[in-house]
This record gives C-alpha cells, structure tokens and sequence, in this order.
C-alpha cells in the first residue's frame, strides 16, 4: 500500500463540524479512487461506492436534485441504504453523470451528517457541455496530483526521509545520503508518479515491468 499525503487532507476534511461533499480532481490513473478506498480502510467506516461511469442512466435521477428519490436508487444498486452510521458515500467518475455533481448542494444542505466525496477526471470538459449551475459555496475542492518524489522515496526508502526533508530546509546532508538520495531521484525520473507504476517497481524491482505499465 502506497500512503499518500492527501490522506491527511482526507483525515482534516472527515473531522470538520460543517462537513461539505468534498470534489477530488485530478488526471486519470492519479490514484483518487484507491486513496478513498484506503482512507475508508483506515477509519473503519463502511464504503458504499458507485461507479457513475457504469451506471449512465443514473444521471436522470441526479438531475431531479431529489436526495430521497437519489438515496433509494443508489439503496438498490448498494443492497443497504447509504448514510448509515460510519459509512461514507463515494460517487466515482463522476464526470460521466454531471448532474450528480449539481446534486452535491443537496446532500450537503439536506444530509449534513453523510460524508459525500466525489471523484472525477477531466471535470471541465464534461462541465462545459451542460448548462447547470455549480454548487458553490456548498462543495469542496482537492486537486490529487501524481505520486511525489518525497512519497515515492518513503515507499522505497522511508530512512531517507528525513535527510530529504533536511536538505528542503538546507540543512548538511552527509554525502551519503546525498548519494543514495540521488540514486532515489533517478529511479523516480525512470518509474514515475503513476501508482500503479510505483506500486510494480516497489514489488518487483524491475524496470522491465514498470515500462509495461508505462506502455498500457
């Protein structure tokens, strides 16, 4: 398992008193689904996920803004009514069906206590053919980017971490672990910040299977 620093703009965002359905956005293959997957993991809380992109049709009952009509359609894909106690309501590729990005206010205002996010790519694009007003003001925002430097090198070699974070504060690095830190920065320039990229070069060491990844 990859742990990413959004974690704990998750963690921050979960322990607000005026929680709003937080938006992730971010480039496809970025890691936005399994960092909500780990997050529920870690806090305990039951996930009940959709899949917008596999459920096209879902976007006419986003657009009548009703959360009950939402909730009872969403119940009979899940098997259990969403909004139970310690579950969170994870609504992914959400640009294929805009309208539930219109429906976030609802939640938001009707159903204060259910953690909503809501990922998607390429938001913008999908935005701009559609003629609905944002929810602003009722939603959050947080961009996920690729794998860092600094989060690769804690997978690979977390005791160079803080000789890194030293050398940000330029503080004396032994040449040591300058030398390792280069050998990191080299091998990070080769694999990525792709996740799945990371994870095979953690597991496999192999340059030949992270250019398979790279290829796909």
């Amino acid at each position: 398992m990859i742990k990413r620093n959004a974690e704990a703009h998750l963690g921050h965002w979960y322990s607000k008193s005026h929680r709003k359905p937080l938006v992730l956005r971010g480039a496809r293959q970025v890691g936005k689904s399994t960092l909500v997957r780990q997050f529920a993991a870690l806090h305990g809380l039951a996930l009940d996920e959709i899949n917008l992109e596999k459920q096209p049709a879902l976007d006419r009952v986003f657009k009548t803004l009703d959360i009950q009509k939402i909730l009872m359609e969403l119940e009979g894909l899940l098997g259990r009514k969403p909004g139970q106690p310690n579950s969170l309501l994870f609504l992914d590729e959400v640009q294929a069906t805009p309208h539930a990005l219109a429906a976030l206010r609802y939640f938001y205002e009707e159903l204060p206590e259910l953690p909503v996010i809501a990922a998607g790519s390429l938001l913008e694009f999908a935005l701009a053919k559609h003629a609905f007003s944002m929810p602003v003001g009722r939603v959050e925002y947080y961009h996920v980017g690729p794998i860092s430097f600094r989060e690769f090198t804690a997978c690979t070699d977390p005791a160079l971490v803080p000789w890194m974070e030293a050398a940000v504060r330029f503080e004396a690095v032994p040449e040591t672990a300058h030398r390792q830190l280069l050998a990191r920065l080299r091998e990070f320039f080769f694999v990525g910040g792709m996740p799945e990229a990371v994870q095979s070069f953690i597991e496999s060491g192999s340059h030949t299977e992270v250019r398979e990844v790279h290829r796909s």
